[in-house]
């Protein structure tokens, strides 16, 4: 074989070796993926390392529901009540509106013990309107009324990691604009070295008045170059027509889209290529859903891998 041969041959087998897929670090199971109107679909995810039941729930709008709508889908082979009390190993609450917390509040009574993850805003308002001894039980460990100490609730910094018990994962928490001055949150999740990215209900900084978006992709773009980052969770209500006064702290796919390049203009457009955005939060009616698809597919000019997540369908990241 010729010197330019065996080079042709190396440089074929770099390039496919580049490309092999990498593997899966995350397994994601929704048990609710809509923003609104449908009891029965709210605003809930099971993370974990990929091959282990060592689950979080990243928002709690939707639980028991979307657990028996998984085992209909056989991604469990256990009971609902099981995946709820063994499976889950804490909850992370991105803010205290009822399409994030419902589940949460109903289902705590047939529950196990495990901790409450919420920034100290997040956290008052839980404590002071629904977990109070008078709204519902206080099942956590601080607060009002009699404690029940259930939950331990635990107050999460704004950017400092904290360790994720009973599992093998991290969390930082950080700042998101809903309604300024309204706080929501995104959590940063990390398994050794790979990350996932949830964000709650946010709207664009350009309508918020804020740089809480800016400052996230500041803090994101170096894993995202480094292909650390396994994918973003994020919300997107409402379809294009909805004017910028009644956003009420959410997206669309024109904002969505103008966020996401400006998080390229960090990374640079080509770590953005397949990369994984879950969308979130896709307000009913059936007819602004189907806009909303067709929008953010319309407008992908990134090429992000755009998923649109199935209660009870089980995913990897």
């Amino acid at each position: 074989m010729s010197y330019r041969s065996l080079f042709i041959l190396l440089l074929l087998s770099a390039n496919l070796f580049a490309q092999q897929k990498q593997p899966s670090a995350f397994q994601v199971v929704p048990l609710g993926v809509k923003g609104g109107t449908d009891e029965r679909n709210l605003s809930a995810y099971m993370l974990a390392p990929i091959a282990t039941n060592d689950y979080v729930c990243l928002d709690a709008g939707t639980v028991y529901a979307g657990i028996e709508k998984a085992i209909q889908n056989k991604v469990f082979k256990v009971s609902a009540t099981e995946v709820l009390r063994k499976y889950i190993k804490g909850y992370f609450i991105s803010h205290a509106h009822l399409d994030h917390v419902s589940g949460l509040i109903i289902n705590s009574p047939g529950d196990s013990s495990k901790t409450v993850y919420a920034t100290d805003k997040c956290m008052q308002m839980m404590q002071n309107h629904y977990f109070n001894d008078q709204t519902w039980a206080n099942f956590g460990d601080e607060g009002k009324g009699f404690l029940i100490k259930k939950y331990h609730f635990q107050t999460l910094k704004v950017g400092e990691e904290s360790n994720i018990t009973n599992t093998s994962m991290t969390v930082k928490a950080l700042s998101l604009s809903h309604v300024n001055p309204y706080e929501s949150t995104a959590f940063l999740i990390r398994n050794q070295n790979d990350y996932a990215l949830y964000l709650g209900d946010t709207g664009p900084d350009e309508v918020e008045k804020s740089n809480k978006l800016a400052l996230l992709w500041k803090e994101i773009a170096p894993l995202i170059q480094q292909k650390q980052l396994r994918g973003i969770f994020i919300e997107v209500s409402f379809p294009n027509e909805q004017p910028d006064k009644s956003l009420f702290g959410h997206l669309t796919p024109n904002w969505i889209m103008k966020e996401m390049n400006k998080l390229s203009d960090l990374t640079g457009k080509e770590a953005l290529k397949g990369f994984k955005v879950i969308i979130t939060h896709l307000k009913p009616p059936a007819i602004n859903e189907a806009k909303i698809k067709k929008q953010l597919t319309e407008q992908n000019t990134l090429g992000l891998k755009l998923i649109f997540p199935q209660q009870g369908k089980r995913f990897e990241l």
